[in-house]
């Protein structure tokens, strides 16, 4: 199922030239931030170059490759992280380790696996390109948290349901008869990656140090990733935000992926903010404009409502 806002009337038959109007979920290529960290923990692990519990010590706050500086978008972030504390933080620096042992050849040929990097065959002619590039040393670095590097909303869902359904490739489609089941798909991840990053995503929805709270649906199981990177206009960063947020359900035995992406949203200072935990929390105004305060709001709305259906 696809839905991209704003619309326009199909029975209409004018001519579109605003970009607006474009399916952004098989069209749109954006660089989509730290949901990337997961495909970059999930190769490592795959590599056996580390465990979740292997520690990264005396992490930076800043690193810099081609004298740009790569930093952590939190400044309170530990500098002692494990595997798993480095996903469930959303750590910049630690994401960058990681990768530099799985190393470049490997990461790119995982990427390319789950079908990442190239341009995908779908149901639709609708379709985006990711944007070429050259491989280093830097590449890898930024790539690890998902700078530098695009992808369509359609193939992020692809990635992460390979990830969590047993690490069986799957070939996404809107056309009900074409479905396959996974088994009958060839494996990509080794057995029980699955269920280690499953365990992680879940942790990120209902751990003090998550960054997606508000997605923690009670009966849901719900784990996911956020992903909160600022916009590229001409080749130059702006303040503008694409901010994402994958979510896996339920995270014991995943049946569903779910992708919330905005472009550009805005803070709101009128809307109230409500735990979904009973907890009886509740905060009025958007404190930053961030994934985990406006993706993962809408996703844990999405799973309240569909939720019962499905």
């Amino acid at each position: 199922s696809m839905v991209s806002l704003p619309d326009f009337n199909l029975n209409k038959r004018e001519e579109i030239r605003d970009k607006n109007y474009i399916n952004r979920v098989t069209k749109g290529v954006y660089e989509l931030g730290s949901v990337f960290k997961t495909f970059t923990i999930a190769s490592a692990l795959n590599e056996d170059v580390i465990e979740l519990e292997t520690e990264f010590l005396d992490l930076p706050k800043r690193i810099t490759c081609a004298g740009k500086p790569i930093r952590e978008y939190d400044e309170k972030i530990p500098t002692d992280l494990t595997t798993e504390q480095i996903l469930i933080r959303s750590g910049n620096i630690g994401s960058v380790r990681v990768a530099q042992k799985i190393g470049i050849e490997k990461f790119k040929n995982f990427l390319e696996n789950i079908g990442i990097l190239n341009k995908i065959e779908f149901d639709i002619q609708e379709i985006g390109t990711p944007i070429p590039f050259n491989w280093g040393k830097c590449k890898l670095a930024t790539s690890s948290f998902g700078h530098g590097i695009t992808t369509t909303p359609l193939q992020l869902a692809k990635g992460y349901a390979i990830i969590s359904n047993g690490g069986y490739y799957i070939k996404p489609t809107i056309i009900k008869k074409n479905i396959k089941k996974k088994e009958l798909n060839k494996r990509i991840l080794k057995e029980g990656i699955s269920q280690k990053i499953n365990q992680v995503l879940r942790k990120v929805v209902t751990t003090k140090e998550g960054t997606a709270n508000f997605a923690n649906i009670l009966g849901y199981e719900v784990g996911g990733k956020t992903g909160t990177a600022q916009k590229s206009v001409n080749g130059i960063y702006t303040k503008n935000k694409i901010n994402t947020f994958v979510a896996v359900f339920p995270a014991s035995k995943p049946k569903f992926v779910l992708v919330v992406l905005l472009d550009e949203p805005k803070l709101n200072k009128d809307y109230v903010y409500h735990y979904k935990d009973g907890s009886g929390w509740k905060q009025k105004g958007t404190p930053f404009n961030t994934s985990g305060w406006t993706s993962v709001e809408i996703a844990g709305k999405i799973i309240e409502k569909i939720g019962p259906i499905l």
